[in-house]
């Protein structure tokens, strides 16, 4: 167990402390990188670096926690942090009883079987009789399970792409992001099996303040998070143009509409998914919109 540090840093006897909300958060790597970014996009930073266990947050009465990604589930469950984000993957191996408040929607992934480039594959059955490495055995024997397959379980702490080349595995069970590193060590990706992002968990019976700070927290995130992906649109459109342009665009009660000094101009504001932004544009361009602006948004606070 390694969060026995932790603990030294709560000191129950102020009452400041005690009533402070605690984030734990991984130290370092892509999900630290997403995770302060989120935080800074809502108002929130930290002093000092992920070098320390813990950092008191400028903008929000919060305390980060820098830990291990794998042991902020049981941070949380055992209430040394109140709240934490990690990825989906680390809360389904751990098991831990914790509270999932809500998907973060970013340090997407995907846990999947490799084998060797040159392994004759032809199913799921090939696995049957196999030693699979992995990280995450829980994940792994419960689907081997679930089709009724036998294969030999070796759990590997780090670097599993690399058990088949130096014979410990006849293949793995590993986090997939790009697939360069199973490239790299002439591996190839065969079954999908499970699919991971960050949540920001809970400890079980948060009330009082700190259940007030997280609905706040979460309100914040749930702003920035609503506005990702989103384009804020303006542009000029004749009168005549107003009913077919409202009915191209969503907007979110409707379209906000504000009238020009030419006469018989108006503008009009809408909010757009990027996905659909250039087909909505050329949409609106045929029934007669000009000088059409995007602008990038930062959060929609509902």
């Amino acid at each position: 167990m390694r969060l026995r540090a932790s603990v030294i840093f709560i000191d129950t006897q102020n009452p400041d402390i005690a009533i402070m909300l605690r984030i734990a958060i991984q130290a370092k790597g892509r999900l630290n990188e997403d995770c302060m970014g989120l935080l800074k996009d809502s108002g929130i930073t930290t002093s000092g670096s992920s070098r320390k266990l813990v950092a008191r947050a400028k903008g929000f009465p919060m305390d980060v926690l820098y830990l291990r990604d794998d042991d902020i589930p049981q941070a949380v469950a055992m209430g040394v942090a109140d709240i934490g984000i990690v990825g989906l993957n680390e809360m389904e191996e751990k098991a831990q009883d914790v509270n999932i408040v809500m998907p973060l929607g970013f340090s997407d992934c995907r846990i999947s079987l490799a084998v060797p480039k040159d392994a004759s594959y032809d199913g799921l059955q090939w696995f049957t009789g196999k030693r699979i490495a992995t990280s995450y055995p829980r994940i792994l024997g419960k689907f081997l399970a679930e089709k009724g397959i036998e294969a030999e379980i070796h759990e590997i702490a780090g670097s599993v792409e690399v058990a088949p080349a130096v014979g410990m595995a006849d293949a793995i069970f590993d986090i997939v992001s790009s697939g360069g590193t199973l490239v790299q060590n002439g591996l190839v990706e065969v079954e999908q099996v499970f699919y991971s992002q960050a949540v920001l968990i809970a400890t079980k019976g948060l009330d009082g303040q700190k259940l007030q700070e997280l609905e706040q927290l979460k309100f914040r995130f749930q702003s920035i998070i609503g506005s990702r992906d989103m384009k804020y649109v303006l542009m000029n459109l004749p009168e005549s143009a107003i009913e077919e342009a409202v009915k191209i665009l969503p907007g979110m009660k409707s379209p906000t509409l504000l009238p020009l000094a030419a006469k018989g101009w108006y503008s009009l504001h809408a909010v757009i998914r990027e996905e659909e932004l250039w087909e909505k544009i050329e949409q609106l361009k045929t029934v007669g919109a000009e000088d059409i602006l995007v602008l990038a948004l930062e959060n929609i606070v509902r």
